[in-house]
């Protein structure tokens, strides 16, 4: 049957099975043109009961935020005001960018959604559905318009990590220094005052002089960083449930946030074939630089290595962080040639993602020929890979191989080092 028309009651199978049985009644029983003409015209009088019933939208209230991380699940509810006798479900239709789970409820509807892609995304109201207390009609109501739902990359992620830097509780095996977000080099000792970061404290001199001793880091800040977006071909490339560039720019949150806490700069460039977007480097600013790269797409061209670097050769001595992939020995030529360059003057990261279907198939018992056939080409692929990161790291570049949910604390820890150690 066709879906009837927004709002227009039409009869359930209840009162078509009504009719049907006057008309058997007639043919069958003889029970008379008058007696089932009085049937039908008490169905018809129940049905009109019950559509004017259902012809008055009931009360909806939707809670959702407008603002979300994109993979991430985000709660949301949908509440209807109870009617007497009529029954009420709730339905929220999903898009291909949202997914909402469950999607369709009685007078409450409470789960989760998830934003499968970053960017602007119209939502369409919420659909409810009431029948009548005889269940002889039933009325659809849409309520309210669609609203906007931005999705940016996982910058509360990003958040919760520089949170754990600035209170010492990020842990890298790779970093030998003291509580981060103190400084980086120690100036002196001096004595206690109550504004301190207990942090500071050095138990040695305070008890070989008897009074509270704190020691004086010298705060290293105001260091510049550049992120090289590749929205490139290469970054177009499906892993686990997201794009490597979605990947990339979720890194990139937990970099800029980080940068945000310590006090440093963080800017970008985005490009594929050309330079799309460039933002210079400025104090806090994570949040106005995720948001600028939401609309970021990955582009089937190839990257133009040089056009992205030449935007900071010539900016003072910063860290440049280069967020890519490399398929093989070919697509990676251009980045081998430019990284040598741009290392005379910046320190120079390149992170990408670690393909989690090439380890796979390496590392599980091949079961027939075809995984045969499939783990010797993941050999192959990792062995181009591994030989493209020993020359990128024999050029003087720092390489950042991880895993999706390891990349933004490995680029992080990456960081962090390069600062330690004077690098940057």
């Amino acid at each position: 049957m066709p879906a009837a028309p927004k709002g227009v009651g039409l009869p359930s199978p209840t009162i078509v099975a009504f009719g049907l049985l006057a008309a058997i009644s007639v043919l069958a029983f003889g029970i008379g043109t008058d007696a089932a003409a009085v049937l039908v015209v008490a169905v018809a009088a129940a049905f009109v009961v019950d559509a004017v019933l259902v012809r008055r939208p009931p009360l909806v209230e939707r809670t959702l935020p407008s603002e979300v991380a994109r993979g991430v699940e985000t709660p949301f509810s949908v509440r209807v005001t109870p009617r007497p006798l009529v029954v009420v479900r709730v339905r929220q239709p999903q898009t291909a960018e949202l997914r909402f789970d469950p999607a369709e409820a009685g007078a409450a509807l409470d789960g989760t959604f998830v934003a499968l892609i970053r960017g602007v995304h119209q939502l369409g109201p919420a659909i409810t559905r009431s029948v009548g207390p005889l269940r002889l009609a039933r009325r659809d109501h849409a309520h309210g318009g669609a609203v906007e739902l931005t999705a940016h990359a996982d910058l509360p992620a990003a958040r919760r990590l520089a949170t754990a830097v600035r209170q010492g509780r990020f842990r890298d095996p790779g970093l030998r220094r003291g509580p981060l977000g103190l400084g980086t080099d120690f100036e002196s000792i001096r004595d206690y005052t109550p504004d301190d970061d207990i942090r500071r404290m050095n138990w040695l001199a305070t008890e070989r002089v008897q009074r509270p001793m704190v020691n004086q880091f010298r705060e290293d800040t105001e260091r510049d960083l550049w992120c090289l977006v590749d929205a490139g071909r290469l970054s177009a490339a499906p892993v686990t449930d997201r794009t490597r560039l979605d990947v990339a720019l979720d890194a990139l949150a937990a970099v800029a946030a980080v940068a945000d806490v310590v006090g440093d700069r963080v800017g970008s460039v985005v490009f594929d074939d050309r330079v799309r977007s460039t933002m210079r480097p400025r104090r806090a600013n994570a949040g106005r630089l995720v948001r600028q790269l939401d609309a970021v797409e990955p582009a089937i061209v190839d990257s133009d290595y040089e056009a992205a670097f030449a935007q900071v050769a010539a900016a003072k001595r910063s860290l440049v962080i280069v967020f890519t992939d490399v398929l093989d020995e070919a697509a990676s030529r251009p980045l081998l040639q430019a990284v040598p360059v741009l290392v005379r003057r910046h320190a120079v990261l390149v992170a990408g993602v670690r393909d989690p279907d090439l380890v796979e198939a390496v590392t599980t018992l091949p079961e027939d020929r075809r995984a045969l056939l499939t783990a010797g080409v993941a050999t192959d692929l990792l062995a181009v890979r591994d030989l493209v990161r020993r020359r990128l790291s024999s050029a003087g570049a720092v390489v950042v191989d991880a895993t999706v949910d390891r990349l933004p604390s490995a680029c992080v820890a990456a960081y962090l080092r390069l600062k330690a150690v004077a690098r940057l």
